[in-house]
C-alpha cells in the first residue's frame, strides 16, 4: 500500500475526486485551499492501482507548474487488510517513475563509479591469477556492472534516449576498465598466467548463455517486484567481470586465442543479460505512459531485441565452430 500526497489547485478538487474513485483509494482527505489556491489531498491506495494514479495526476501537474504528487511507503496500518488483498499487493509490479529514479541513478559515470569497477578489477585480476575463488568472489561483490546494464534495458522499453546513451557510455567505461586494466597487470608482472580459473574464463560453452540469460531476467525482476537487487548485482558481476579481466590478461600475456575465446564470451554474457532483461521489463507491462511515446518505444526495443537475438545466434555459432 502507498500514501500519495497531492498538492494541486483547488480547481481540481472534482478531478482528484475522480481518480480516487477509479483508483479505489482506501481513504481521501483534503485540506482547505492555501493563500495562492493550492490545495493538499492526502489517500492511501493499494500497489497495483499506483501507477494508474500516477499516470491520472501527471495530466494535471502538466498543466500547474507548481503541483506536486508525492509517494511514501506504507510499512504498516490498522485495520489490517485482508489476507487476499495481502497476497495480491505482494505480487504487483513497481510503478515505472519508482523504477526508473532507482535505475536512473546507478546509469552514469561517477567517480564512485570510476573507483569501486577499478578497485574491483584490481582484486579480481589478483584472485584469478592466484587462482583464489574467495577473492574472485569478493571482487564481484563491489563490482557496480548491473547498474548500466540494467538502465540500458529498461531506457529501451520507455523509448529513452538520454538514459540510453548515459548507460552505454557507462557500459563501455566499466568494461574499458575491466579489460585494460588486467592487461596492464599482465605486461608488469610479465608471468604465465594459467590458473584454472584464469582457464575456466576462455572456455565457451552454450551453459554460459543460460548463465547470463538467468542473470539478466533475475536482475529485472528484482527491480520491478521492488526486492533487493545486491546478490543479484554479484550474480551479473559473475557473468561480466571475470570474462573482460581474463580478456585483458590474455592480451597483456600475448595469448590471444585464449583472449579471442575470453572476448566471445564477454560479449555473449553482455548480449544474453540486456536480451532477458528486455524481455521482462516486456512482460511487467513497463512502458510509456502515453501512446505516442508507446509507439516509439515499441519500435525502439522491437529493434534492439531483434539485434540482440541476431547478435547471440552469431556468437553462438562461433561457439559451435
Amino acid at each position: 500500500m502507498k500514501y500519495l500526497e497531492v498538492i494541486v489547485s483547488a480547481e481540481s478538487f472534482k478531478t482528484v475526486q475522480n481518480i480516487a474513485q477509479n483508483v479505489d483509494a482506501k481513504d481521501l482527505r483534503y485540506h482547505p485551499k492555501d493563500e495562492d489556491n493550492m490545495q493538499l489531498f492526502r489517500m492511501l491506495i493499494n500497489d497495483e492501482n499506483l501507477q494508474k494514479a500516477l499516470d491520472s495526476f501527471s495530466k494535471i501537474i502538466g498543466t500547474q507548474p507548481t503541483a506536486k504528487v508525492i509517494v511514501m511507503p506504507v510499512e504498516a496500518h490498522l485495520p489490517k487488510p485482508k489476507v487476499e488483498a495481502q497476497e495480491k499487493e505482494k505480487k504487483t509490479t513497481s510503478a515505472r517513475e519508482s523504477i526508473y529514479e532507482q535505475v536512473e541513478k546507478n546509469a552514469h559515470i561517477t567517480v564512485d563509479f570510476i573507483i569501486l569497477v577499478t578497485l574491483s578489477t584490481i582484486v579480481a585480476s589478483i584472485g584469478l591469477i592466484e587462482n583464489n575463488v574467495a577473492i574472485v568472489i569478493g571482487a564481484m561483490v563491489i563490482a557496480p556492472l548491473l547498474g548500466p546494464n540494467i538502465a540500458f534495458s529498461l531506457a529501451t522499453a520507455l523509448g529513452d534516449t538520454k538514459l540510453m546513451l548515459a548507460s552505454v557510455k557507462s557500459m563501455m567505461v566499466g568494461v574499458g576498465i575491466a579489460v585494460l586494466l588486467p592487461y596492464i597487470i599482465a605486461k608488469i608482472l610479465s608471468i604465465p598466467v594459467n590458473s584454472q580459473e584464469v582457464l575456466m574464463r576462455t572456455h565457451v560453452g552454450f551453459d554460459s548463455v543460460i548463465l547470463a540469460l538467468a542473470s539478466g531476467a533475475a536482475a529485472a525482476l528484482s527491480i520491478t517486484t521492488g526486492l533487493s537487487s545486491v546478490l543479484v548485482g554479484v550474480m551479473v558481476a559473475v557473468a561480466l567481470l571475470p570474462p573482460a579481466a581474463v580478456f585483458g590478461l590474455m592480451l597483456g600475456d600475448a595469448r590471444f586465442d585464449l583472449a579471442v575465446n575470453a572476448g566471445i564470451l564477454l560479449a555473449i554474457n553482455i548480449v544474453s543479460i540486456n536480451l532477458s532483461s528486455k524481455i521482462i521489463f516486456i512482460f511487467k507491462g513497463i512502458s510509456p505512459r502515453t501512446w505516442y511515446e508507446k509507439e516509439k518505444a515499441k519500435h525502439a526495443m522491437d529493434r534492439y531485441i531483434f539485434t540482440w537475438i541476431i547478435t547471440l545466434i552469431v556468437l553462438m555459432l562461433l561457439i559451435y565452430l
